[in-house]
């Protein structure tokens, strides 16, 4: 058994599971992971034994519990500074953490409109003017960092994966599940974050749970 456990939240659905799962992936140390799912009778309660807030996901580490997604992504770049999971430049890092923090509490119309569903395919969903808004706020993200940070050092926004990819990566099984329209930079970037080995193996898991939540499938 490992010293660290991950609980999660279904991997189909769960935008707010992958981001942290993806961060412990990146750092190759031996984790657990526990799938409690999502919207059924008893479901908060037993998330409750692990999660103070009644959520996932929920890290635990020896003695140690941390929840929140973000949160989690911070803990493991504070316990594991060799594995570079932000940005060394300090400008860099800096940028990182502001468009992390905008994801983690912003795009409220492209979550409602275009909910995480990996399995699913839903092409040529008509979008409000906010959820335009959003995706093209994403794209001007992406765009940013990859001019000004991440050109010719990698595919991903700060050059080499950092927690701020993590954060965005939802995003993309969003952007394929809807198909949504997206600039070709955007769409090179959606590929390199598809491509990662560790994200393979999330969509293959997600794509083989029984669990279905009626409210998502629309």
């Amino acid at each position: 058994m490992a010293d660290m456990t991950i609980y999660l939240g279904n991997k189909n659905y769960s935008s707010w599971s992958l981001r942290p799962w993806l961060v412990l992936k990146r750092t190759t140390i031996t984790f657990d992971e526990v799938v409690i799912p999502l919207y059924q009778p008893g479901s908060r309660e037993t998330i409750l034994k692990y999660s103070p807030s009644g959520r996932v996901p929920a890290l635990q580490h020896g003695s140690i519990t941390v929840w929140d997604s973000l949160a989690i992504c911070e803990y493991l770049a504070e316990s594991f500074p060799n594995f570079a999971l932000w940005p060394q430049d300090s400008t860099a890092r800096a940028a990182a953490r502001a468009v992390s923090a905008e994801m983690h509490s912003g795009f409220g119309a492209l979550r409602a409109q275009l909910p995480m569903n990996i399995r699913s395919s839903f092409p040529g969903r008509d979008l409000t003017p906010e959820a335009q808004a959003d995706i093209n706020r994403v794209m001007a993200i992406w765009r940013d960092c990859r001019s000004r940070f991440g050109d010719g050092k990698g595919p991903f926004l700060f050059g080499q994966f950092t927690i701020a990819d993590a954060m965005f990566a939802p995003v993309v099984t969003r952007f394929r599940t809807y198909r949504t329209d997206l600039e070709r930079e955007a769409e090179a970037y959606c590929a390199a974050i598809l491509a990662l080995p560790a994200m393979q193996e999330w969509l293959a898991a997600a794509k083989n749970e029984p669990m279905i939540v009626e409210a998502f499938e629309f």
